[in-house]
C-alpha cells in the first residue's frame, strides 16, 4: 500500500468541489479512460477581473488523482486566472503534505488540466494532427508526448527514466519507449550544461575546467605517476601542460585526446578542443 499522508486520505475520502459547473467559462480535460487516469476541470470566472469564482472537477483515477484534483480546486479558487496558472504540480503535492514518487504524475495531471482550461477560456485551440502540427508521441501506452516529457524534466529537475515515469507515466507500460526517453533526458541536460558553460564568466569557466581536471582526469593520470595542469583558455581552445611522467611520455598525444579532451567534452562542453 502506498504511504499517503493524512491530508491525501482526507481529500480522497472527502473530496472538495466534486462535480461540474453548469455553463462553465472554462473547461480543461486531461487524460483518458484507456490510460487509467482522466480529469475534467470546470471553472466559473468573473469577466472583468478574471477571478476564479468557483472550480469543480470530475476524475477517474486512484487515491492520488482524486486528492490532487481536490487540492487543485482549493488552491486556485479566489485567485485570478493569471495567478492560478502559475500553480505547479509540486505545489499541489506540497499542499497534500507530499505524494509518493510513483504518484507524482497525478499532480502533473491537475496542473495540465488547469493549463488546458486557460487555453479553453482564451479560445486557444489544442494542437491536433489535423492542424499539421501534431506533437510527437513518445509513449504510446499512455499517449505521452515529447513536449510533456521535456516540460516535466524542466519543471521538476528530472534526470532518470524512472523519474520520468513517476511524473508522466511514460515508460510505465510495455517499456519499449524507455530507450527514447533516456535519449531525451540526456540531450536535455547536455544542452543545458553547454548553455550554462557558454554563459559563464572567464573565471567561472577556468574554475569549472580545473575542477574537472582535478576530479576526473588527474586521478587517472596519477596512477601512472603524472598529471595535467591548465595553462590557458582562449574561446573553446584549452591549453594544458603535462607534468610528471606524462611530460615526457611518447603516448601523451593519445592521452591528450582520449583522456583529457574526452573528459572535458563530456563534463564541460562538446565544442572544446584541448592542445599542449
Amino acid at each position: 500500500m502506498w504511504d499517503y499522508t493524512k491530508k491525501v486520505f482526507d481529500h480522497f475520502k472527502n473530496p472538495r468541489n466534486v462535480g461540474e459547473i453548469e455553463n462553465p467559462d472554462a473547461i480543461g480535460e486531461i487524460g483518458n479512460l484507456v490510460c487509467g487516469d482522466a480529469l475534467k476541470l470546470t471553472l466559473k470566472i468573473e469577466k472583468e477581473t478574471e477571478k476564479i469564482l468557483d472550480a469543480k472537477f470530475k476524475t477517474f483515477g486512484c487515491v492520488s488523482a482524486i486528492a490532487s484534483s481536490s487540492a487543485l480546486t482549493e488552491i486556485i479558487k479566489g485567485k485570478t486566472l493569471k495567478e492560478a496558472v502559475k500553480t505547479t504540480n509540486n505545489e499541489i503535492a506540497e499542499y497534500l503534505g507530499g505524494l509518493p514518487d510513483e504518484k507524482m504524475h497525478c499532480s502533473v495531471m491537475g496542473m495540465e488540466a488547469l493549463l488546458a482550461a486557460e487555453k479553453n477560456y482564451r479560445g486557444i485551440k489544442p494542437i491536433s494532427s489535423a492542424s499539421g502540427f501534431a506533437e510527437k508521441t513518445v509513449c504510446k501506452c499512455f499517449n505521452v508526448s515529447e513536449s510533456k516529457i521535456l516540460k516535466a524534466i524542466e519543471s521538476n529537475n528530472l534526470k532518470t527514466v524512472e523519474e520520468i515515469t513517476n511524473y508522466t507515466k511514460a515508460g510505465g507500460g510495455c517499456g519499449k519507449c524507455k530507450g527514447e526517453i533516456e535519449k531525451i533526458v540526456a540531450n536535455y541536460w547536455e544542452k543545458k550544461e553547454r548553455k550554462k558553460f557558454s554563459s559563464m564568466t572567464v573565471v567561472e569557466k577556468i574554475k569549472h575546467i580545473e575542477n574537472v581536471l582535478s576530479e576526473k582526469v588527474n586521478p587517472k593520470l596519477k596512477k601512472d605517476g603524472g598529471w595535467v595542469e591548465l595553462v590557458d583558455l582562449n574561446g573553446n581552445i584549452i591549453k594544458v601542460r603535462f607534468m610528471g611522467v606524462c611530460s615526457g611520455c611518447p603516448s601523451s598525444g593519445q592521452t591528450l585526446k582520449n583522456v583529457v579532451e574526452k573528459e572535458l567534452r563530456e563534463k564541460v562542453d562538446k565544442a572544446l578542443t584541448v592542445v599542449t
